[in-house]
This record gives C-alpha cells, structure tokens and sequence, in this order.
C-alpha cells in the first residue's frame, strides 16, 4: 500500500489539573515498489515523515515539530508483525498489551505508556473504511478507542517534564487510493464521552459544499462492542468558525453533533482555537489537529466529553500524500 499511518492522540492532566493535549503521527510513504539496489539502506522505497504536537491549555500555547526521513540505516521504519514504528528519536512500540510512545524536540517532549482497556475495533465494514464509491476508494482502517494513558510532558512553558495522565486514542490506516477528485478535505472525529462511550466520524467535503455519502463513523459502547454509523444516522451542525492568521484557512471551531438512534447529543469546542500544523517541512499538507472537548447527553442522560478533531483541506490541497 502506497499510504500508512499511525495516529496517537491524546488529553491529559498534571497533578494541578493542568490540561495538554498531544498528537504523534508517524507516516510512511511509498515512492517505489520495489528499492532499486535491496543491498544498499540507503536505497529508497519509502519516506517517513512525522508530525509531534502539544496543546498547553494552562498556558494557552501550540507547539509543533515535524521531521521526515528514509528508512537508511535504523533511520526510520515500521516492522510488519507487530506494532514498532520509529522516526529517528521519536517511537511507538507495543510490548504484550502495552504501548509505549516517545517524542522530544527542542523544549517539547513526551513519554506515555498506554494500555487499551478496550479491544481492537475494526473500523468501517471489517476494517475496510469506504471513502468513495469507487473501487479502491477505501483504507484499511483500525482503532483503540480507550488508551489509559500515563507518564510525562514537557512543554516549553513548563521547561521540565511533568507527569501525567488520562485517555489516548490510537488509529491505524493504510491504502493506495483512498479519495476522489472531487473530494477537497475532511473533518474527523474522535471523542471520549463521560458515560464510557466512544465515537469516530469522518465527513469527506466534496468541491460542490456537500458531504461523500460514504462517510461514516463508529459509536463504542463501554463493553466494547461496536457499532457502525451510517452517514445518514448522524447529523453535524458547526456553529462557529476561526480564521488561521498563519495560512488564511477558515475552520470551522465548534460543533453540534447528533446520533438520534443512540440518543447522543453533544456541543464541542477546542480548548485552544490556533491548534493548526503547516507541514511544509514535512508533508506539505496544512491542518487543524487539536484537542477539544464538550458536554450533551449520552441515552437520555448528561455526560462531558473530550477528544481530538481533525480538518484537511481549508488551508490548500492534500499534495499527493492521500
């Protein structure tokens, strides 16, 4: 497959109930099939780029670091049979039924150790996520919903790691052809609710305003067992927007979702609005990934909410990455 990812993210707290949000996404990129001289590490196949961010709420600051490498010698790379991604000093690594995570740039750094306290979801239909009509218009797409997360971070306001805890949210997606021309972008979803629910939404944006019928989503009961959400099941309202001083991208900043069936009404917003990437070293792609929380009701009752949104395509293109 031409495209593979690897997405952390993630809301914690210090002992003071300061709050952070993070992600850490690695990225593998296909150039060739095959490398040109097997014998050579230096012979390229794949890119690896890789995108760290931290939200410090207390603070109210955004702090970004990107890198992109070839595989070379233990440079980068991703094993096949289990769950081990490296980018130069940044890792994800899964070790029995834990997952340890590492990053450190500059003045930011992160340390967690996750542990699902919820089985793999398979997204989509079996773990094939539809993004078009189309043949091959789809990924491959699994999740845990449900990482108990704890350890440390180090923020450039902070100056020294503080511990941590709280819930992470871990996604894994490959394909080769995933959108269609006429799709400009999407909006996702991923949200943590008081009442041991989970839930994903995407909505892909076509260049004529309306959503792709193939969006979706999955509502994770507090058992784990999932539940795929058609597009027509769900109803999303936005309720405000935030134009980016950096790119001129207009995102939309709070949010009204609806799942009639599963009783789920909640209103969102970020707890920082300026929580966007421009990835020009790196990707090329500029987005909005942030953390962001809310409150509503859950089966007729009152629950809070927290989680992370993400938004392509209000800022320029995807390039050739998706």
């Amino acid at each position: 497959f031409r495209t593979e990812w690897w997405y952390f993210t993630g809301n914690l707290r210090d002992e003071a109930g300061n709050r952070y949000g993070y992600q850490l996404t690695f990225f593998r990129q296909g150039v060739r099939i095959k490398p040109s001289n097997p014998g050579n590490p230096w012979s390229l196949r794949d890119l690896y780029p890789a995108h760290f961010a931290v939200t410090d709420v207390r603070n109210g600051t955004f702090h970004v670091a990107e890198q992109i490498t070839r595989p070379g010698p233990g440079l980068s790379g991703a094993a096949t049979d289990a769950m081990n991604v490296w980018n130069l000093g940044w890792s994800a690594k899964m070790r029995g039924d834990r997952i340890s995570i590492r990053a450190h740039h500059g003045e930011m750094e992160l340390a967690l150790e996750l542990d699902p306290r919820k089985p793999l979801i398979l997204q989509g239909e079996r773990g094939l996520s539809r993004k078009g009509p189309g043949k091959g218009q789809a990924s491959y797409y699994y999740s845990f919903t449900d990482l108990a997360s704890s350890g440390t971070i180090r923020t450039p306001a902070r100056g020294y790691p503080v511990e941590v805890q709280g819930i992470s949210w871990f996604d894994q997606e490959f394909s080769s052809n995933a959108l269609t021309k006429d799709q400009v972008g999407w909006d996702w979803f991923s949200i943590h609710l008081s009442d041991g629910r989970d839930l994903m939404l995407y909505f892909l944006r076509k260049n004529d305003g309306t959503v792709e019928t193939e969006s979706s989503g999955t509502l994770v009961e507090p058992d784990g067992r999932a539940r795929h959400l058609k597009l027509g099941e769900v109803r999303m309202e936005v309720l405000g927007t935030w134009k980016s001083p950096r790119s001129g991208g207009a995102y939309p900043n709070r949010w009204r979702i609806r799942i009639p069936a599963a009783g789920v009404d909640l209103q969102l917003a970020p707890l920082l609005a300026a929580q966007e990437l421009i990835t020009a070293g790196s990707t090329g792609v500029t987005y909005w990934e942030g953390a962001v929380e809310g409150s509503g009701s859950s089966s007729g009752k009152p629950v809070v909410c927290e989680g992370y949104v993400e938004m392509t395509g209000y800022a320029g293109s995807l390039g050739g990455l998706f």
